[in-house]
């Protein structure tokens, strides 16, 4: 498995601690990045880091794009676990230029695969290609 494979899997495990949990998420990240397999290696850290950061900071808005494209959907009826996959993978469309849009989407699918249910993938396919192909330049 792909260190930002593993990161994003660090990442669920984190926000969805948080979410539940209500303990601060500082405290919850530094404990899943030391029970972590790979643990030592400061670019995942650091990977983890400032994904699970910028999803805290811009959850209002990540939710916000969720909701607008969630049709015939309250974001408080979307499953937590589908919730927080779809935020992960906005976050990285939408604040992290360097990974190609195409991986944020199939990364997301994959999580939802191993951690939702079967169907929750279409519903997270369809909002992430959705920001995507509207964040795609006009061809001429």
């Amino acid at each position: 498995m792909g260190q930002r494979r593993r990161g994003r899997e660090v990442v669920l495990r984190v926000l969805y601690a948080a979410a539940v949990s209500g303990e601060p998420i500082e405290d919850i990240l530094n404990d899943q990045l030391a029970s972590d397999a790979s643990g030592e290696d400061a670019e995942h850290d650091d990977f983890v880091r400032r994904l699970v950061r910028k999803i805290v900071v811009e959850q209002t808005e990540l939710d916000r794009i969720i909701a607008e494209r969630a049709v015939n959907w309250e974001l408080d009826r979307i499953a937590l676990i589908d919730k927080i996959i779809l935020r992960i993978g906005l976050g990285e469309l939408l604040h992290f230029p360097d990974i190609p849009g195409k991986v944020c989407i199939n990364e997301a699918i994959e999580l939802t695969k191993k951690y939702s249910s079967f169907d929750a993938k279409r519903f997270v396919n369809g909002i992430l290609d959705s920001v995507y192909r509207e964040r795609q330049p006009e061809k001429p």
